[in-house]
């Protein structure tokens, strides 16, 4: 069997064409690409000589630090809760390696979801999203594709969301929420509700299945979105608490200890500091938020111009547009399906993105995942300042790269017969 994530894969084409030279607009890839505030890098710094194996879980300060940051948004939580890993992708695989029972996802959802459930030997039940929002199924859907899979021999066993989600950078309605939860108790689904993103939820607090079912709810998080540490790995996980939960978080460490032992100290010094919310911290958080909101919302309005059908972001730094409208304009240039979408971007206008059935979308639609947030700077400086901007679509390396996307477009869904 041969992997490799397509998110993963679109970066290090991107920064191979940009290494040979060529002019690239890269939108396929969710880094979130903002500096390093300067108390994190000093924690890390300072937590440099901590070099021995720790817990398989967590230290206790990053526990502790995990625990209160969940109470402090109404879910009391305790230290013994909590898992740490270096990224909340490895817990996931954790949780799919010990639930059992087939995997129902929503579509289009994340890439690696389903491949890590197929490298654990698990079925994907897929059920599409509701026309709102992404991240969840429909809930009107949700049933009867449960009825089905049981009909055909499968066994869902846990329900996964992304809250707020990837591909389409939108927050699930809350009463979906609930009638999810409802549905999963039906069903004695496992909720795995995936929060990575939910700090950065532009307007107001993301709804997640915690209020509603927090017996059967594993909430999986890390720093690599909200605070832009992505490189540095840091991924941690809630379990219920109930025997249920004990027992899962004792699978969870035995797993890791088969596979990444512990979180690097140093990591883990950074998460106890990160997740006690020290004023710099949320501050960065609250400006981030602002970027990606603007910015997103400026790529949202040339996709949108340019004819594309698309759901306007509400959260994180992804939309998903849908070239369906064009159809007729792009047939003629050769275009029928997603992944010749995005491989005419690609190859004539240098621009980047992810075509829809990474994301298990059928490739007949001409859908595609944009990732926003490396149009900030090619520079730390200019990140910085992009950071710290109260209008930063006004700066110049912003307005230069939202004018080639924009001419790009234009010229995609441009009529063979027009000027």
């Amino acid at each position: 069997m041969t992997m490799h994530s397509a998110t993963l894969a679109m970066n290090e084409a991107m920064e191979a064409r940009r290494a040979a030279g060529e002019n690239v607009l890269h939108l396929g890839f969710g880094e979130a690409g903002l500096p390093v505030p300067e108390s994190v890098a000093k924690v890390l710094a300072t937590a440099a000589p901590l070099n021995s194996y720790g817990s398989v879980a967590g230290s206790n300060e990053a526990r502790s630090a995990a625990a209160g940051w969940f109470s402090r948004r109404g879910h009391e939580t305790e230290a013994s809760q909590i898992i740490f890993a270096p990224g909340s992708k490895a817990l996931l695989f954790g949780l799919l390696s010990v639930l059992d029972g087939d995997l129902v996802l929503p579509c289009p959802s994340w890439v690696s979801y389903a491949a890590q459930a197929d490298l654990v030997g698990k079925a994907v039940i897929n059920v599409p999203i509701p026309q709102e929002s992404g991240g969840i199924p429909d809930p009107a859907l949700l049933e009867a594709a449960l009825e089905s899979a049981i009909r055909d021999g499968r066994k869902p066993g846990a329900i996964l969301l992304t809250i707020p989600d990837n591909p389409t950078g939108t927050v699930a309605d809350a009463g979906h929420v609930e009638a999810i939860c409802r549905t999963a108790a039906k069903y004695d689904l496992a909720i795995i509700s995936d929060e990575i993103y939910a700090e950065l939820s532009y307007d107001s607090a993301a709804p997640t299945p915690l209020s509603v079912a927090p017996d059967r709810t594993i909430v999986t998080s890390g720093l690599s979105k909200s605070m832009a540490l992505g490189g540095w790995r840091i991924g941690f996980a809630r379990v219920p608490k109930t025997d249920w939960g004990s027992e899962l978080m004792q699978q969870l460490i035995g797993v890791g200890s088969e596979i990444w032992s512990s979180l690097a100290a140093p990591m883990q010094a950074v998460a106890a500091h990160v997740l006690s919310e020290p004023l710099d911290v949320t501050e960065h958080i609250r400006r981030a938020r602002f970027l990606h909101s603007t910015v997103g919302n400026a790529v949202y309005a040339e996709f949108i111009g340019a004819g594309a059908l698309c759901r306007r972001p509400t959260a994180g730094f992804y939309l998903y547009p849908d070239f369906e409208p064009v159809r007729p304009r792009l047939a003629v240039k050769g275009i029928q399906t997603g992944p010749q979408l995005v491989q005419r971007l690609l190859d004539c206008y240098g621009v980047g993105v992810l075509d829809g059935t990474a994301f298990g979308d059928d490739e007949s639609n001409l859908r595609a995942r944009v990732a926003t947030s490396l149009l900030y700077g090619s520079t730390i400086d200019e990140r910085w300042r992009s950071l710290h901007s109260d209008d930063p679509i006004e700066l110049p390396w912003i307005a230069k790269e939202l004018a080639y996307l924009h001419g790009s477009l234009r010229d995609l869904v441009r009529g063979t017969n027009e000027a």
